[in-house]
């Protein structure tokens, strides 16, 4: 033991030397090797050369994806559409509801999406906190049998409050409630509140644990950004929303944030209520069997609306919504309108905005002018050029941050959901979108985007080199870390 003992002291920075050599060398050989995105591969290697000891310890953290090629993974995915099959719906033909050119759109839905689409459903916006927190508490207060909610923040506020109160006075009168909450979304407020949904009796559980638990560090990178709730399996809200106090002029006053909810009925429901299912199983192993949780009445048409849940991860189902966005912008023929508080497309969903811009349709995209994450507003700033000098319109909203994640294409088709267009909704986070043809709303939204363009400063090439050249180059160097932010 002397002598061990004295060799480590004598030797000690050659061992370091040689496990950093080891261990940075087989980051950058994992990381060449399984990483799909020439970027992501590039930075990686970089990581684990430059610092072969901390880089390699930051790329087993955060740079492996550990879900995506995972049995539980494949029996996830299996497992997801398995209750949303039994709904039993005609096929749909969305050629004489959208036009013709979207024939090709449903197609690769079908091929794209783990959900059919279905026909004779209702979707019904809501403004803001002003108008999606009072509807979400009618829905919970009239629950009988099931309630299902998730979300990625869900903070310890007035209004957070009341919606806990809610479940737990729910749970008391008899009906099955399970909560969902991501595990880095939890800590956004101080105590987190599952701690009240706990002592209320209510089933709750954070999406990838505790993250900062030693043994889960792996998947601190990897979030849930999904907003459901499914009440008796009939009456559905999805979005972009989570729960915050924020969102309601009543507590925020001029400074209230904007975003835009969706209340869902019809057979689209299953397809929540079983996104919530399995992302429940995945976490707590509890299977939630079909009655109460699926109700066969949810399968009558409550409307005419054909939709579909989209549903992307860094599982089986990543580039799900990339490849959505692709396509969209593929069959547009006169106007794409998108709205994202984060925008960070790239290279390929670059292209395609360039090429669609290029034949002659109109590509509005509308951005906050106050970003409430000071970084990305950086990154995103130092990239526009390469969407402006293509032909788009991008315009910075004034007012108070706008949180909606909003696209339509030629006033006939819209795409909503929880995911923003950056690389971690489009290849991190566990989003949930749907693509919804229905002109009506597809209008509906257009005039919320157009109303926003209306009031707002169109960025231009002159603007953006106009800026002194110290915040130029600040804004590439956030740019560079744009996987990361």
């Amino acid at each position: 033991m002397d002598r061990l003992h004295a060799l480590l002291i004598e030797y000690w920075p050659h061992l370091i030397f040689a496990v950093s050599v080891v261990a940075g060398t087989g980051a950058a050989v994992h990381a060449a090797m399984t990483k799909q995105d020439v970027r992501a591969a590039i930075g990686w290697v970089g990581v684990a050369l430059f610092s072969p000891l901390f880089g390699a310890l930051f790329y087993f953290v955060a740079g492996i994806n550990r879900i995506r090629k995972t049995r539980v993974s494949q029996q996830r995915d299996e497992a997801m559409v398995i209750d949303a099959d039994q709904v039993e719906t005609p096929p749909v033909d969305v050629a004489p509801i959208s036009g013709p050119q979207f024939a090709s759109l449903k197609v690769l839905g079908d091929r794209v999406s783990r959900f059919r689409l279905l026909g004779g459903n209702t979707v019904r916006p809501l403004a803001g906190g002003d108008e999606a927190y009072p509807a979400m508490l009618l829905a919970i207060r009239g629950a009988r049998h099931a309630i299902a909610m998730q979300s990625y923040i869900f903070d310890n506020d007035v209004i957070g409050r009341e919606m806990a109160q809610a479940l737990i006075e729910a749970h008391a009168r008899g009906v099955q409630v399970r909560v969902l909450i991501d595990a880095i979304g939890a800590k956004y407020s101080r105590p987190p509140i599952v701690r009240m949904l706990a002592r209320g009796g209510v089933p709750v559980a954070r999406f990838m644990t505790n993250p900062l638990g030693v043994m889960r560090m792996p998947y601190a990178n990897l979030r849930s950004h999904r907003k459901v709730l499914v009440v008796d399996g009939r009456v559905g809200f999805t979005g972009g929303m989570n729960v915050r106090a924020a969102f309601v002029s009543a507590v925020a006053g001029q400074r209230v944030n904007a975003d835009t909810h969706f209340r869902l009925e019809g057979p689209i429901v299953t397809q929540l209520m079983s996104v919530f299912a399995h992302d429940w199983n995945f976490t707590t192993h509890e299977s939630l069997p079909a009655r109460p949780w699926f109700d066969p009445h949810a399968t009558a048409p409550a409307g005419s609306v054909p939709m579909r849940c989209v549903p992307s991860g860094p599982d089986r189902a990543i580039g799900s919504t990339h490849n959505m966005l692709l396509g969209a912008l593929a069959v547009a023929q006169r106007r794409v309108r998108i709205q994202s508080p984060y925008f960070l497309p790239d290279q390929t969903l670059i292209g395609a905005l360039a090429t669609a811009a290029r034949r002659g349709v109109q590509v509005d995209i509308v951005i906050p002018g106050k970003n409430n994450l000071r970084l990305v507003d950086y990154a995103m700033t130092a990239q526009l050029d390469q969407v402006i000098h293509t032909g788009c319109r991008v315009w910075r909203a004034r007012g108070a941050f706008d949180h909606s994640k909003l696209m339509t294409v030629d006033d006939a088709w819209a795409y909503v959901g929880s995911s923003n267009l950056d690389p971690r909704s489009l290849r991190l986070n566990f989003e949930l979108d749907t693509e919804i043809y229905d002109p009506e709303l597809a209008r509906w939204i257009g005039a919320r985007i157009d109303g926003l363009i209306a009031n707002a400063r169109r960025e231009t090439l002159e603007n953006l080199l106009s800026a002194p050249f110290l915040k130029r180059l600040r804004n590439k160097v956030i740019w560079l870390a744009t996987p990361y932010l």
